[in-house]
């Protein structure tokens, strides 16, 4: 090789280098942002789903914790207006808090959650019937007490697995 065909060689690949290097700097530049944009996206969920299960449990654990109040109340005969529109919007809250979760949790946590639902459900139900006085047989404070007890063990599980799926370990 000619020192004059040496000088060319090297001339097309400075040229070249010179034009390819901002549109490689460009694709590691989209690289980039695409990785940290996935990064962002990955990290939104699941902020949004630890916002979800801390609502959740929270709600749930109220209106449990309500409804057993309710129940002692009503079972002593000392359950007022006030009592009863505590127990409404901790219902409505925990609804509309399980409302939103179903948009954003796994499956497998709407499952434990709906049979949490299905307990507190029937015994808001059995507490109404009971302070309106028209309880169905058998259906007494003290039996609904112990069925509200029901609802502890699927309580502790929904928290279980919300942590577990947001990775928290004991």
């Amino acid at each position: 090789m000619t020192a004059a065909v040496s000088a060319m060689i090297t001339a097309v690949v400075g040229v070249l280098g010179t034009l390819f290097a901002p549109l490689l700097a460009q694709r590691i530049t989209s690289r980039q942002r695409a990785a940290e944009s996935e990064t962002a996206e990955r990290r939104r969920n699941f902020e949004e789903r630890r916002e979800a299960y801390t609502a959740m449990n929270r709600a749930s654990r109220q209106f449990h914790t309500l409804l057993k109040d309710a129940l002692h109340r009503i079972r002593d005969g000392v359950y007022t207006p006030e009592d009863r529109a505590l127990v409404e919007d901790s219902r409505r809250d925990y609804r509309d808090q399980y409302a939103t979760a179903q948009m954003i949790v796994p499956q497998r946590i709407l499952a434990a959650s709906r049979e949490v639902n299905a307990v507190l459900a029937a015994i808001d139900a059995l507490a109404k019937r009971l302070d309106r006085g028209v309880p169905r047989e058998g259906e007494t404070a003290e039996a609904a007490i112990l069925a509200l007890k029901a609802a502890e063990p699927g309580l502790a599980a929904l928290r279980n697995l919300m942590r577990e799926d947001l990775g928290v370990e004991d």
